[in-house]
């Protein structure tokens, strides 16, 4: 009950940049981390908030030393730097997350976002997905959930960064119901 009155008092300071009133729920933070196990390797959070999708990662079985939680919240990033201590909690902007220095030059197998990429200018969206892809594996996946009927990563930007979105899954049990996307490198037949 704490845990959702701190993110409500989040919400009212920044609606556009925490985007929900309430932390994602169980349901949704299994279904955006069903596809990621141990052998996925390293994995970047964006926008981990109270940690409900940390916790979920950690349930699979990533370790705190394979998490790097990039968090532009003060309160947040402070809360997860006590809640899970081995974990890399960067407090940033992810659209810088290029420059970050992560898992010793390690690339990660998956990104979990947590970020209102609706609500974020192409720009913004556009500079996120590219450090993303960066930090990761060439078969990598980017996982993004929305509360939109649709992928919240336009057509055309996905098209502008060779990028494939597959829909995973939904749930109505998160309040409001969401649905979870994977975004994958387009890999070249030749």
């Amino acid at each position: 009950m704490a845990e959702a009155f701190d993110f409500f008092q989040a919400w009212l300071k920044n609606p556009l940049r925490v985007a929900a009133v309430v932390p994602s729920g169980k349901a949704l933070a299994q279904l955006i981390t069903s596809e990621i196990s141990p052998d996925t390797g390293p994995v970047i959070e964006l926008g981990p908030g109270s940690g409900v999708f940390t916790r979920a990662l950690i349930d699979r079985g990533i370790r705190q030393e394979d998490l790097a939680l990039i968090e532009f919240g003060a309160e947040f990033a402070q809360a997860l730097r006590l809640s899970y201590p081995r974990a890399c909690t960067l407090r940033m902007d992810a659209a810088r997350l290029r420059t970050a220095d992560i898992f010793e030059g390690r690339p990660a197998g998956a990104v979990v976002s947590g970020l209102p990429l609706l609500t974020m200018h192409p720009l913004k969206s556009a500079a996120i997905l590219r450090g993303a892809f960066r930090k990761m594996k060439p078969d990598g996946a980017f996982y993004q959930f929305t509360y939109g009927p649709r992928c919240p990563v336009p057509r055309k930007l996905l098209t502008r960064l060779g990028l494939q979105a597959q829909w995973i899954g939904g749930t109505l049990t998160n309040i409001p119901p969401a649905s979870v996307y994977r975004l994958s490198q387009i890999q070249s037949s030749h």
